[in-house]
């Protein structure tokens, strides 16, 4: 063995930070926290709305709450999944 001690990997090493990675992800897909942002506001506003749902039962409250979230998710992905394509056959240079 040689007494170097040369790193395998020397990419992931130069991020060793948890806040890095989590801004490196965010920056190659920025539609995922987005759509997470998403997600929690619709949560949030139907929780919110939950005391004032007048008649309307709770079971029926939830399931719009859970398609209105579930939309605004799949948005997300289909916007990201759009961009990244353009990025990719679009923007990129033709070699």
């Amino acid at each position: 063995m040689s007494p170097s001690q040369e790193s395998v990997y020397p990419e992931y090493e130069t991020d060793t930070s948890q806040t890095s990675k989590l801004v490196r992800k965010f920056k190659e897909t920025p539609f995922v926290p987005i759509g997470m942002a998403g997600f929690a506001a619709v949560v949030g506003y139907g929780l919110y709305r939950l005391k004032h749902r007048g008649d309307m039962k709770m079971s029926l409250h939830l399931i719009h709450m859970r398609v209105a979230a579930q939309g605004f998710v799949v948005g997300a992905i289909t916007c990201g999944v759009l961009y990244s394509m353009f990025r990719d056959y679009v923007v990129k240079p033709k070699e």
